[in-house]
């Protein structure tokens, strides 16, 4: 059988970047000065890059003379504030890897992050500490929790930005310490720690500069949340690298996102799909004045092109701007430059540099090429080390020769411009969100009104992707939809909840006993 055609990036190939993540990121702070880095988008709250760099030094410190050492793992458990940069800053620069937690994540799902992660200091803030002590409780092993405000009890992190503590000197090795330390589920199954190294995710910054550069003081919206890989790069580290300023909201409000964008004069959004559907439907966009806007990226989840062409053509900007990659790729692989021209509707973008691809065709097909369609896989120096502690799995998704099988399928155009079309992969992308429908199936079954059960992901009228329980109900006992949906949504985070169930005699399962999760989505289709 012929090898699949690779496809390598137009662009000039950059060098690794071998520089702690705290210093690729913030090596210019002092060149840039009393610019604003991050306003918080509520109250106003500023610091400029020469505070941003000294609370990060600080924070060091104060980690460093609390007992923190190389190698240990720090849970940075908290929605977006303007903290929580130089509180991930000054983790990495005492030496530690940092494990960003969902801030709605239940007791129950932190700690089995923090147990797997072995992470044994937790940083949070007021509101969510009871839910990080319970999971501190559960998982033990931590030795501090601390807060990004107050809380009697609990060491403030901005007690730290008074620390007279020396600044710790941590040698590291850029190609193998880990910087982040995420969870993603991959192409199914439950969320593994993805070993970013600091390496891994300098050097993708390095890869989409000249794709996505701006000039210092250039603005831009930080609504995605920063736990996110994507909210990490995009929101975070790559605008920090290049003197812009970040404009923090706690989550998405689209009256407060609005007030912002038209208070603070935007020019960058990066967003996901739902985002996009308020800009092009709701009636509050039309009571403010978003002139500055200059793009908008979306990523995360697939976007519809009519609806990308619908907010553009509203905010009068140019076609929406994609782009493409995983947690396990730190996380860019395509992009749509800032600068692009006659893109084709649809595109998430092409190959950043130093990066190669191909276009796999899926079993029982033949042909790849411009016009083939397959799976995609990447390689590049932003593929992760590997998952934490399953070489198995890692295995499984890296292959002897480092290409990552991304589950997804794709076509690339003659242009040169990547397309993807579908998933092999079995994860629900719930507004961005990871949603493996394994977890929500172990869920359902501890209910013992179930006798057997299983999820897929359906669009629902917004076009959004959502969990479709499908349920096989134990005989004799009274079971409801609305009963199906409470025991899960008890359990779980609410971006994971169950929105949609449907009763059946039985689960389709292959004689390995694997759900045939493909007849499940062939009937709803039929049914649709």
């Amino acid at each position: 059988m012929a090898q699949p055609a690779v496809f390598h990036s137009e662009y000039p190939a950059v060098p690794a970047i071998d520089l702690p993540i705290h210093e690729a990121v913030l090596g210019r702070a002092a060149e840039f000065g009393e610019r604003p880095a991050l306003i918080d988008g509520v109250d106003g709250t500023t610091l400029t890059y020469t505070q941003l760099d000294a609370f990060t030094r600080r924070i060091a410190a104060a980690l460093a003379e609390a007992g923190l050492r190389k190698g240990d793992v720090l849970a940075l458990h908290s929605p977006n504030t303007v903290a929580y940069p130089p509180v991930f800053y000054g983790a990495t620069r005492a030496g530690a890897a940092v494990t960003t937690v969902h801030p709605l994540a239940t007791a129950e799902e932190f700690a089995r992050q923090l147990r797997d992660s072995r992470a044994s200091w937790i940083v949070t803030v007021s509101p969510l500490l009871e839910t990080a002590r319970k999971a501190a409780e559960q998982a033990g092993g931590v030795r501090e929790i601390f807060v990004c405000d107050t809380a009697d009890g609990h060491r403030s992190v901005l007690d730290f930005l008074a620390s007279t503590a020396p600044e710790p000197a941590i040698a590291l090795d850029p190609a193998e310490d880990l910087a982040a330390l995420p969870y993603s589920s991959g192409t199914t199954g439950i969320p593994k720690g993805v070993m970013l190294t600091h390496r891994n995710i300098a050097t993708n910054l390095a890869q989409l500069d000249p794709m996505l550069s701006t000039e210092p003081g250039h603005r831009i919206l930080a609504v995605l949340p920063f736990f996110h890989i994507y909210g990490l790069t995009a929101l975070m580290n790559l605008p920090l690298r290049k003197g812009a300023t970040v404009v923090v909201l706690p989550r998405f409000d689209l009256e407060q996102f609005l007030t912002a964008i038209e208070t603070h004069k935007v020019q960058g959004l990066y967003v996901a799909p739902p985002i996009v559907l308020a800009l092009a439907k709701h009636p509050a966009v039309a009571g403010h004045d978003l002139s500055s806007l200059e793009y908008v990226m979306c990523s995360a989840a697939p976007l519809d092109a009519d609806l990308a062409r619908a907010c553009s053509e509203r905010l009068g900007l140019p076609p929406l701007l994609q782009a493409y990659g995983m947690t396990e790729l730190s996380p860019g692989t395509h992009v749509v430059p800032l600068d692009a021209r006659d893109v084709p509707a649809g595109t998430v973008g092409r190959l950043v540099p130093s990066t190669e691809m191909r276009i796999v065709p899926l079993d029982g097909e033949s042909g790849t090429g411009a016009d083939g369609t397959g799976e995609i896989h990447i390689r590049g120096p932003q593929v992760m080390k590997g998952y934490l502690g399953r070489p198995d799995e890692t295995a499984a998704i890296v292959d002897e020769d480092g290409w990552l099988h991304t589950g997804d399928v794709g076509r690339v155009d003659e242009g040169g411009w990547l397309h993807v079309v579908d998933r092999v992969k079995e994860l629900i992308k719930y507004k961005g969100y990871q949603v493996p429908p394994a977890e929500l199936e172990a869920v359902l079954l501890t209910d013992p009104r179930v006798a057997d059960a299983a999820v897929i992901g359906v669009l629902d009228e917004d076009g959004n992707e959502i969990p479709k329980a499908y349920v096989v109900p134990q005989q004799g006992g009274p079971l409801t939809e609305d009963d199906v949906m409470a025991h899960v949504a008890a359990q779980v985070a609410p971006y994971k909840k169950v929105r949609r169930v449907e009763f059946t005699d039985v689960i389709p399962r292959a004689a390995s006993g694997k759900i045939l999760r493909r007849e499940l989505r062939a009937r709803e289709r039929g049914g649709s």
